[in-house]
């Protein structure tokens, strides 16, 4: 098997790459290693059945790629709020055309199985139903959302106008280990391990008690293998572990000392995705619980030393687009 993974050097992706790889497929990455790192991939470069491509999704229709490639993950694209708010074009750019570019790519290839798209739980915005199943009213907050819901259509749209095989994964709050280490802030368990790892304050946004659906990398990555290999095609489902955990609970996980930040607007008390449909379609359930995969990033907390470390009062001045534009 041939496969492409955009991407394939980020957090999600190259867990991915790691997956085909053992699964004897010819893995083509293509990363313009914006977010994505050869450090995520060091341990797989002299793998005889990986080609890593440094270069942009919208350039992939100018690469020197096969076209028979059987499996597409298009997992690239700009994620974070703050950046999208004050970048809005760089993230169409990136998560709308480039996700045009991948699409015209698809049309190429002559035998074609799946393309699989990782889109956003951010989609649903502050959803009014819990657990929250696919059928959720959309409403994008922030251009980050709303690019890639935007990306998805296209990819629904290619499946049902062109028959491009596809499937598209709402992925809720990812973690494990090589999760993002960028200068922007992010995802809760970046900020907290390089926290930890450098001996500072938790900062914990509110008072805590709201909850995620926290996800576990290698979950995701089995799903994004399933739902490549399914019959199944032009679907959406949602990928999360089927419970929700309250950052407090994740802080006392990881331990140390707390300060704590004002509430943002714009963001849900809760994500908790209904996983009921990926569980009956792909027989897909997750394995890894909230406590064994904070024990494993624990371990590997290393990593995180070198990552930006945030502080109340950085995190203050990163955020002030998001109360000015979300606030109302």
């Amino acid at each position: 098997m041939k496969s492409i993974v955009t991407g394939g050097c980020g957090f999600i992706g190259s867990h991915l790459v790691e997956k085909l790889l053992k699964n004897n497929h010819k893995v083509f990455i293509i990363d313009n290693f914006y977010s994505g790192s050869e450090k995520n991939i060091a341990h797989l470069l002299d793998n005889k059945n990986l080609v890593v491509i440094n270069g942009d999704i919208n350039d992939i229709n100018k690469m020197m790629l096969p076209n028979n490639i059987d499996y597409i993950f298009h997992l690239a694209g700009l994620a974070d709020i703050v950046p999208s708010i004050e970048n809005p074009v760089d993230y169409f750019k990136a998560n709308v055309t480039g996700t045009l570019q991948v699409l015209e790519f698809s049309k190429k290839q002559k035998n074609l199985k799946k393309l699989v798209y990782t889109a956003s739980s951010s989609c649903y915005g502050i959803p009014k139903t819990y657990p929250t199943n696919e059928e959720e009213n959309i409403d994008t907050k922030y251009p980050y959302a709303l690019t890639k819901f935007l990306g998805e259509q296209l990819v629904l749209h290619w499946n049902q106008l062109y028959k491009i095989p596809c499937n598209s994964l709402r992925l809720f709050n990812v973690y494990g280990i090589r999760s993002r280490t960028s200068g922007a802030y992010g995802a809760v368990f970046g900020v907290f391990l390089a926290q930890k790892a450098n001996n500072k304050p938790l900062t914990i946004v509110g008072d805590g008690t709201q909850t995620r659906d926290f996800t576990y990398v290698t979950d995701v990555v089995e799903a994004l293998y399933l739902a490549a290999l399914s019959n199944i095609s032009g679907e959406i489902f949602n990928v999360g572990s089927g419970k929700h955990i309250s950052v407090n609970y994740i802080s006392e996980l990881i331990g140390g000392e707390k300060v704590f930040i004002p509430k943002r607007p714009g963001e849900p008390d809760c994500t908790f995705a209904d996983t009921s449909k990926i569980q009956n379609l792909l027989k897909w359930k997750p394995l890894v619980d909230i406590d064994h995969g904070v024990k494993i990033m624990l371990k590997n907390i290393d990593y995180w030393k070198k990552a930006p470390v945030w502080n109340k009062d950085k995190i203050n001045k990163a955020t002030k687009v998001w109360f000015k534009f979300l606030e109302n």
